[in-house]
């Protein structure tokens, strides 16, 4: 099986930082693109970033120039620096993985569980 568990959500106040991290393990061959979403209460899950695996990224426009996603490929594991946070990014943030579990297989989406961030002062 394959696991994505998201860590490194909190409670910090507008303008502050935090950084999430999106380790994935198990039965994993390789890994494709992996991304960052969020939902916030009342509202539909939403883009926030991906990168694929040569380290292209992609930014939804409300954290364009904030935001950071990175990866580190040996460690299959995906990160969000979070600077100059705002009240409207609080949310549930979601680490999605396209994983490739063996070499005859086709790769497949992956979700986590999810990290809560609150943004509040």
């Amino acid at each position: 099986q394959v696991q994505l568990v998201e860590s490194g959500g909190g409670l910090v106040q507008p303008g502050g930082s935090l950084r999430l991290s999106c380790a994935a393990s198990g039965s994993i061959f390789s890994i494709n693109g992996m991304g960052w979403y969020r939902q916030a209460p009342g509202k539909e899950r939403e883009l926030v970033a991906t990168i694929t695996r040569s380290g292209n990224t992609n930014y939804s426009d409300s954290v364009k120039g904030r935001f950071t996603i990175s990866r580190d490929n040996a460690k299959n594991t995906c990160y969000l620096q979070m600077n100059s946070l705002k009240l409207e990014d609080t949310a549930v943030y979601y680490c999605r993985g396209q994983i490739q579990r063996t070499l005859r297989e086709y790769a497949m989406y992956y979700w986590g569980k999810g990290t809560l961030v609150t943004v509040s002062s």
